[in-house]
This record gives C-alpha cells, structure tokens and sequence, in this order.
C-alpha cells in the first residue's frame, strides 16, 4: 500500500462502491477493479467498500475476505478506503475490524448491533460493542446511524462515544430529520465530532451541509456531479451550491425513491464499467420501465458512470 495523500479529518464525498455480479451471481472480480478505478476517475474523496449499497447482506464471509482484499490492493492508496464491518456479533465485527486494519483500511464504518427485527443489545451493550472493536483494530470507526437497524441513537449516546472511545470520531447520519440530528450533534460534541456525514443517497445534501455537515456518502451513480455541490458550499459559493445541487436532484430523488442501490450498476452498465447489473436474490432486478427512467434523467447530466468505459 502506498501513502495517503489525504489524512485524517476525512471530508467531502465517500460513495459507496457497489458489488458487480455476473448474469449467473458469481463475483465478478475484473468489474470490481473497474468500479473502483471508475470512482477514483470521478474525483471521489474516498470509497465505502461492502456497505449494505455493496450487497453486503449477500456476501459469504469467504467472498467479504476476497473483496477486503481486492478492493484495498487495487485502490493502493489513491484515497481513502472505509471498510463496513457491521455484524449483531461483537466478536465477529472485532476479527472483521482487524482483519480490515490489517489488510490497510484507512477506517471502519459500523452499525449498531442488530438481528432481524427484535434483536437489539441496550445502549451499554452498544457501548461495549464499539469498544471493543476499538479495542482490536486502531483506526477511526464511523457510526451508521440508519433505519435498516430499527435501533434508536441518540445524540447524547453519539457525544458518549466520541469522548471516550476515542477512535470513533465519524457518524453518518440517515435518519428522518438528519440535518437536526447532525446540528444538535455537532453543538453537543464539538470537537469530539470530526467528521459529520449525511447517506441516504445525499437526498437531503444541502440541509445537512447547512447544519454542518462536512460530508457525504452517496452511491456511485453521480458522485463527481455531487462533489462540486459539497466544494461549492464549503468554499461559501453557497448559491453555485444550491444551483447545482437542484440541477441534479432529480435524478438523486429518482434513484433514492424508485431504484436504490441497483442505480449504480445500471449506470455502469450503461457506461460500459461492469459487464452485468446484476443483484442477489431475493433482491428484484430493475424493471425495464424504471431503468429506461432512469436513464433518462442521467444522460443530460452526462455523469462520468454513463461515459468511463465507451
């Protein structure tokens, strides 16, 4: 691994690389390596690896030790890479995290712990799980604050864990009502908080960024049309944000209302990236009608993921 240009407080935009499959569901190695160069082309400022946008939830732990190790080699420090790690088990997030520090992840994004619908540990149990993998791999975790967890986490739970596990200095927030969330975390931790992030698509960007946030983690459909919109705004052309942030939430309302995670990859389909679209039963494939919607609202914008591999 080479050095990182880029250190630490991370900032900006984190898409989350998403999983190639072939026709048949098998990985397809060749694409992931092509997926990635094509987000470094587009001026990303890190990537997620096996996040739930990643199909992680489908993945064998034999095929997470492949991507782990794929996905770290063939970025080879040209940014940062967040590996997610999250699992109901302690002691299999605490060898997940090691065994991603090991391989040179530059941080963890976790979850809290959780299993189907009433599986969920009290928040001393949370506090001990995050601690733990602190513990085990020494390097910045990220807490995923998401619906698809059903757990509640609240702002003073987040000043608690930022203040004394010190390696968990990132939240992503997604929830209803982010931009409060994020405000009311950013005036309860200070600088304990060194890296406020929104997901969920950037669907709510720019009452998050006006709350503070100084990061984002979207997909891999259009992140090099979002980094100007966060560049902007960071740099006080805050109008030239707006502006550019409304030419393109259609096609962000679009992929977070209608496609979700299957946006990506028939972009980069669309543009020659990955062989296949291809997701994991049970997940549906995209219907025809929703793709050619899709690929309507994308191709006037001209997102690098239409263009990189014709």
């Amino acid at each position: 691994m080479t050095d990182l240009t880029a250190p630490e407080p991370f900032a900006g935009v984190f898409p989350i690389a998403p999983t190639p499959f072939t026709d048949a569901g098998d990985l397809d190695l060749d694409g992931q390596r092509r997926v990635l160069d094509c987000m470094v082309d587009q001026g990303v400022d890190g990537i997620c690896i096996l996040a739930n946008y990643s199909e992680q939830f489908a993945l064998s732990d034999s095929e997470r030790e492949v991507l782990l190790d794929l996905c770290l080699e063939h970025v080879d420090g040209r940014v940062p890479v967040i590996v997610t790690a999250s699992h109901y088990g302690t002691g299999i997030v605490v060898e997940r995290a090691r065994r991603a520090a090991a391989a040179g992840a530059q941080a963890l994004m976790l979850m809290p712990p959780y299993h189907g619908a009433l599986l969920r540990a009290d928040e001393e149990r949370m506090f001990e799980h995050f601690a733990a993998v602190a513990g085990a791999a020494d390097i910045p975790i990220m807490v995923q604050d998401a619906p698809l967890s059903g757990v509640s986490l609240s702002v003073a739970f987040f000043v608690r864990l930022a203040r004394e596990i010190p390696q968990v200095r990132y939240f992503k927030i997604e929830m209803p009502g982010t931009a409060a969330k994020l405000r009311a975390l950013i005036a309860a931790g200070g600088d304990a908080i060194a890296g406020p992030f929104d997901g969920e698509e950037s669907i709510t960007l720019m009452a998050d960024l006006d709350a503070g946030a100084t990061g984002t983690m979207p997909s891999a459909l259009l992140p090099d049309l979002i980094k100007p919109v966060v560049d902007d705004y960071a740099a006080g052309r805050v109008d030239e944000a707006h502006a550019g942030y409304a030419r393109i939430l259609p096609l962000i309302n679009f992929e977070n209302r209608q496609c979700n995670l299957r946006a990506a990859k028939a972009a980069m389909k669309e543009g020659g990236v990955i062989a296949s679209d291809a997701v994991r039963h049970p997940f549906a494939p995209l219907d025809e009608a929703t793709r050619a919607g899709l690929l309507a609202l994308a191709r006037p914008l001209e997102p690098l993921a239409l263009r990189w591999g014709k």
